[in-house]
């Protein structure tokens, strides 16, 4: 925490923005609140779902002001997030070197490479924070008419873009050789930067549908509150088709949802028994078990119609996730063997050769998203939760295809019942789709701030997948 605190102060001058503007500006905040009805019941019922401004506790009072630094604003991702500061710390730095930190690429292409990645996924609040972002930073704002008025560089990146929000498995050493080359060529550091900032907004997109992050209050529905039909169900990002998919194996509203208490004597049954060594015939078994198991989850929900505003930023809307286990020919796209190329003995050191400093960011908020706990479940007290949070991460993992050969998959079905991995699978792989409803009938007993750390898990593992799958096509285009 202390590294951005430090790097925001030393550049609070530029963006004119002092702690003593910063109370000006929560005390201009809080009077204009008192004063608008709609408002101030907005406001209100906002706070039942975020951490509030005025919280007490001193760490994320002092990381709520190095987001405003930042930002201009205490945006609501940064507030649903502060449930958990440690994390918060992690992300904050991390993506203020992904936008305002030195890397190859120019101020303006990294928000609009955050809006191309926010559109796969009809993501209007990502979409309006960095529409205005890019304007601040210099872009042409004839830019946001559409992808037909971008330079032909940024255009030749969107086929990657829709790649690797969809189905990364697909990403190839011929992409990275197609972009690499050419009039209009990227450089490899420029691509590892602009890759790493898709992936970012595009698991970011997931964790703003996953948690109902209603938009900002100058966005279009800011005065909204989620509703029974949708967690951002503003008009911002819930208009739809008439169009249903298949509800019978998705979110069931009766039954299907494991209580605590059976989920902890599962918990010590594993603990408990004597599995022995499995050979990696019978681990694979299990992988594949759970792969079909989750090819036969239907995703929850009505399938919207991008808006206007957001469809000029998408091209192909209907090409979206297909199951991993229904990809044609294994032997042409095997599994991706986390053992072969992983994150952390090929995927950092890649990171950082490219684009310095960005690796080690990575990591720490992997490792933190991934180890966070505080020994609670729901009322209960002093629990071991690292054998749910790694079902939760390898079962994302999976259906991306990407294996870890030292995991027993039977662990998965035992970990997550058949709501949460529909719920689960949504959120990761069409998280537009997401309804309230979903978000309601998983994890019951959970707090919500627990449901808040599930979802910066969803985030972090699908980030993680993503970037296995491009840093290693860059691999092999290099070598």
């Amino acid at each position: 925490m202390c590294s951005v605190l430090t790097y925001s102060m030393e550049n609070s001058s530029k963006s004119g923005c002092s702690y003593s503007q910063l109370a000006a500006r929560k005390r201009f905040v809080k009077s204009m609140v008192n004063s608008d009805t709609n408002l101030k019941d907005w406001h209100k019922k906002l706070r039942n779902q975020v951490v509030p401004v005025e919280t007490k506790d001193e760490q994320t009072q002092m990381l709520f002001v190095d987001a405003f630094i930042q930002n201009n604003r205490l945006d609501h991702v940064t507030q649903v997030m502060a449930y958990h500061p440690d994390y918060l710390a992690c992300f904050l730095r991390t993506q203020q070197y992904l936008l305002r930190g030195d890397g190859p690429l120019p101020y303006h292409y990294r928000h609009y490479i955050a809006i191309m990645a926010a559109g796969r996924h009809q993501c209007s609040y990502l979409i309006n924070l960095h529409t205005q972002e890019f304007i601040l930073a210099g872009g042409d704002p004839s830019w946001l008419n559409g992808l037909g008025n971008i330079p032909n560089k940024l255009r030749d990146l969107y086929e990657l873009n829709k790649i690797l929000a969809h189905r990364p498995w697909m990403i190839s050493k011929e992409h990275i050789a197609s972009l690499a080359s050419g009039k209009d060529n990227w450089s490899i550091s420029e691509l590892v930067h602009a890759l790493i900032l898709l992936s970012h907004f595009h698991a970011l997109s997931s964790f703003v549908y996953g948690c109902g992050i209603t938009p900002e209050v100058d966005h279009d529905g800011g005065y909204t509150y989620s509703g029974k039909n949708s967690p951002s169900s503003s008009k911002a990002n819930s208009r739809a088709t008439s169009k249903h998919v298949s509800p019978s194996s998705s979110f069931s509203e009766s039954g299907g949802d494991l209580g605590i208490s059976v989920l902890l004597e599962r918990m010590q049954k594993l603990t408990d028994a004597d599995l022995g060594e499995m050979t990696s015939e019978e681990l694979l078994k299990q992988f594949e078990n759970i792969e079909n198991q989750s090819a036969e989850i239907t995703a929850s929900g009505i399938i919207p119609a991008p808006k206007r505003d957001v469809l000029k930023f998408v091209e192909e809307p209907d090409f979206v996730y297909t199951d991993f286990a229904k990809r044609g020919t294994p032997s042409k796209i095997p599994s991706f063997r986390v053992q072969e190329y992983s994150w952390e003995d090929h995927g950092f050191s890649m990171a950082n050769r490219y684009y310095s400093e960005i690796g080690t960011l990575l990591d720490d908020k992997f490792t933190c998203a991934y180890n966070l706990t505080y020994y609670t479940m729901g009322d209960k007290m002093n629990v071991d939760t690292t054998m749910f949070r790694r079902a939760v991460w390898n079962y994302i993992h999976c259906m991306y295809g990407i294996r870890h050969d030292d995991y027993n998959y039977a662990e998965v079905n035992q970990m997550l019942e058949i709501n949460l991995k529909a719920y689960i699978k949504t959120v990761t792989c069409y998280p537009e789709r997401l309804t309230k409803k979903d978000y309601d009938n998983v994890m019951k007993e959970f707090k919500h701030s627990e449901k808040v750390h599930v979802n910066l898990m969803l985030l972090e593992a699908r980030l993680q997948g993503e970037l296995l799958y491009s840093l290693r096509a860059i691999m092999q285009y290099m070598t």
